[in-house]
């Protein structure tokens, strides 16, 4: 098991309505890029309240640790009260349901993530009933990828045009 951080996620922060609409917004988000930003705008135009989950992923190489991913997505969004930061390593749709949501958001740059994306949907609406909707990447960010972000990290390169303004990533 994961030493995760500390998360006050045992009851979720919302009404107890079931008008009240909580989307799951899960990634590794190593790091957050303003591809993934452009998604939490666009995304609270269309539900209450976004959790940003960070989940814990054993098969991919992370660039900064999981604590660090929090802190800085946190911060980023320290004056929004509609978006959580929170990481898991459950099951996503196990997760959704402890943090009340009744949606997932994803992002879709290619027609491979499509086909990837739908499969997963289909999946997790077959075992929870939890509807997952997608967002198309504005076409002038569809290059845009952590892992590309890393890639240009690990060399040494400025980052800034690709991640959102006042992200520390140090």
């Amino acid at each position: 098991m994961h030493n995760l951080p500390e998360m006050d996620h045992v009851t979720p922060s919302h009404p107890a309505s079931s008008s009240w609409r909580v989307a799951l917004f899960p990634g590794t988000f190593d790091p957050f890029t303003i591809g993934h930003e452009s998604l939490v705008r666009r995304g609270l135009e269309l539900v209450d309240e976004i959790v940003i989950s960070i989940g814990v992923n054993e098969a991919k190489k992370a660039l900064f640790a999981l604590e660090k991913r929090v802190e800085m997505i946190s911060s980023l969004y320290r004056n929004e009260p509609r978006v959580k930061v929170r990481s898991y390593s459950s099951l996503t749709v196990d997760f959704a349901r402890e943090m009340g949501a009744r949606f997932i958001l994803r992002g879709i740059r290619t027609v491979s993530d499509f086909e990837y994306e739908k499969s997963i949907a289909d999946m997790n609406r077959a075992i929870s009933g939890i509807e997952t909707f997608v967002l198309f990447t504005e076409p002038e960010l569809t290059h845009i990828s952590s892992s590309h972000v890393r890639e240009l990290l690990r060399y040494g390169h400025d980052v800034s045009a690709f991640v959102p303004k006042g992200m520390i990533l140090g």
